[in-house]
């Protein structure tokens, strides 16, 4: 790997990093949604939002986190009216996540509040700015398909 290719990696990690925990932060103090949930919250919502049905240990794998760290994360969740716990009828000792009513809401609202904010700080760049982003975005959504493919042999 060149040095090229090392300084461009940790450009973009640093910056996409700064740019999701900046917009988390400014959109839960934005969104006014109680109780705040922090980032593994989020994430593990979302993944059972992708995967309803999902089982912890398959969404700890997901989520690249132990599985009581999970088992934490869900109890939270369940304890905030987030999640559900079901009973996996093919295994009794397993359990299946489903979002809740207030979680799908919960969901709806942060992404339509953290889209306005990010559409609002886009329109105060200049269109140079703005056609360098969204021309940028393709070569992104391959890079995470990349990552995501390295995911799939874990």
């Amino acid at each position: 790997m060149s040095t090229d290719q090392t300084t461009l990696a940790e450009n973009l990690m640093s910056a996409m990093a700064g740019l999701r925990r900046r917009v988390r932060r400014r959109v839960a103090a934005r969104s006014g949604l109680e109780p705040p949930l922090r980032g593994a919250q989020l994430e593990l919502l979302r993944t059972v939002e992708m995967r309803p049905g999902i089982g912890v240990a398959a969404a700890a794998r997901k989520l690249h986190l132990a599985g009581n760290s999970v088992s934490t994360l869900v109890n939270q969740l369940v304890e905030a009216g987030m999640l559900r716990r079901h009973v996996d009828p093919a295994d009794r000792r397993a359990v299946r996540l489903e979002l809740t009513g207030a979680a799908h809401a919960r969901l709806t609202t942060w992404r339509r509040t953290r889209t306005q904010y990010v559409a609002g700080k886009l329109a105060e760049l200049s269109e140079v700015d703005r056609t360098a982003i969204a021309g940028a975005l393709p070569a992104i959504g391959r890079l995470l398909a990349s990552i995501e493919e390295d995911g799939d042999h874990d």
